[in-house]
């Protein structure tokens, strides 16, 4: 499913105009990443959590010219899915 697919269903649910659906969701997304940015998690009850995973120091190989290349440390951006969305997920799940 693409995003033009949930802005389809969405409108085609709520009588909204597809437009407005999109603005919304695009301005969801935007949310999101601010904050992440920012540092401060995004928490949707029922949904799930948009977190930052803090990634270690390490050792990494250029394996084309056979030379270590420190990697720092980093944040990456996670969904974590809230408990009562992943039991649904796995009651309901049919795979294609």
């Amino acid at each position: 499913m693409r995003k033009a697919d949930i802005v389809s269903r969405v409108a085609e649910q709520t009588g909204v105009p597809k437009v407005d659906v999109l603005v919304a969701l695009e301005a969801f997304f935007k949310e999101v990443k601010s904050s992440l940015k920012s540092g401060e998690n995004v928490y949707v009850r029922g949904f799930g959590s948009f977190i930052l995973k803090k990634r270690a120091k390490k050792i990494g190989r250029n394996i084309k010219k056979n030379v270590a290349v420190e990697i720092p440390e980093h944040y990456i951006p996670s969904f974590k899915p809230a408990k009562v969305f992943a039991e649904q997920i796995k009651k309901g799940t049919k795979l294609k």
